[in-house]
């Protein structure tokens, strides 16, 4: 599969890029609104094919998917312009800026009959699905989650992340791998409760702490934040168990990624050899347009997620619980 890259965001070039060349596929042009930008970032990674524009990337019909990390307020537009261009799209999370656009843009798709894939790569690295296959299997009745993705993101920095035009923010930025856990091992929350401050007084959230609660008595906590050390990290505490995993979304390159659970009051820790979870996320998507399945990382999981962002985002700004839309 030939990839077309939209945008020249770091993230594509220093894991997204890379994982496509781990595989069979290629990477074949890249586009900015800069096309000297484009031209660099070309140069410096071998990508083939360099554009000046979005518009001229998706007209070239060699491309078969796009890779889209453009702001997140831009994922919606340009996702649909690629669907317009035939292209499957590999897009950066969150998939949206809300619920009901998440839910338009996988119909949008679903119509034009392109494959479309949030890219959310730590759900495809073993670590996590073993943490499911655990969960699951071996912890009887989850009671609680904790989940957090937390890092110190520079104050002297102008950042797309700090733009509320932007759809920006630590919980649209980091806070939604913390909400996917808590999806991941307890489902879908009725409510939730959610604190933010603007530690920067940018517009935008740069530290939140939210509560979920289910309709069983189970609760999970998630938090996120521009301010505050590297963590990444969430637990699962069950009736006969619990289960934690520590850099749980980006591990390390030098670490080795473990697992750590006890049931019934056996203890384990499962080391897991280093893979390229971004490798993985492409060889997932590139089968599922192969064989025409949805992905694990659709745009209805992305819509589940983004109604409790959604949520969380209501509450801070209220400061009152609010009903996660079904």
């Amino acid at each position: 599969m030939r990839f077309g890259i939209l945008g020249t965001a770091n993230i594509g070039r220093t894991a997204v890029l890379p994982g496509i060349e781990a595989t069979e596929h290629e990477a074949l042009a890249v586009a900015s609104r800069d096309e000297e930008r484009a031209r660099a970032f070309a140069d410096d990674c071998g990508v083939p094919r360099a554009y000046g524009s979005y518009e001229a990337l998706l007209a070239d019909d060699d491309i078969d998917a796009v890779y889209n990390p453009l702001p997140n307020a831009r994922h919606a537009e340009w996702t649909r312009r690629a669907a317009d261009a035939g292209c499957h799209v590999l897009c950066e999370k969150p998939l949206t800026v809300d619920a009901a656009e998440a839910r338009e843009l996988g119909e949008y798709c679903d119509e034009r009959g392109v494959t479309l894939m949030e890219a959310f790569m730590y759900r495809y690295h073993p670590r996590t699905e073993r943490a499911v296959e655990v969960v699951c299997e071996e912890l009887d009745d989850v009671r609680f989650v904790k989940s957090s993705f937390q890092f110190p993101l520079g104050r002297d920095v102008e950042d797309i992340r700090l733009d509320p035009d932007l759809a920006g923010g630590s919980l649209m930025d980091v806070g939604c791998y913390a909400v996917t856990a808590a999806r991941l091992f307890l489902g879908e929350p009725d409510r939730a409760y959610a604190s933010a401050a603007d530690t920067r007084n940018v517009g935008v959230d740069t530290q939140l702490v939210g509560l979920l609660e289910y309709s069983d008595g189970a609760t999970a906590e998630v938090s996120c934040s521009f301010d505050t050390h590297d963590t990444q990290h969430y637990r699962v505490e069950a009736e006969n168990g619990w289960l934690e995993a520590d850099q749980a979304f980006v591990p390390r390159e030098d670490d080795r990624a473990t697992l750590r659970y006890t049931v019934d009051g056996r203890e384990v820790t499962e080391t897991f050899d280093d893979v390229d979870q971004y490798r993985r996320q492409v060889e997932h998507f590139v089968d599922c347009v192969r064989h025409d399945r949805r992905p694990r990382t659709d745009a209805r999981e992305a819509e589940r997620t983004m109604a409790v962002i959604d949520a969380l985002a209501e509450s801070a700004d209220q400061g009152t619980p609010i009903d996660v839309a079904e």
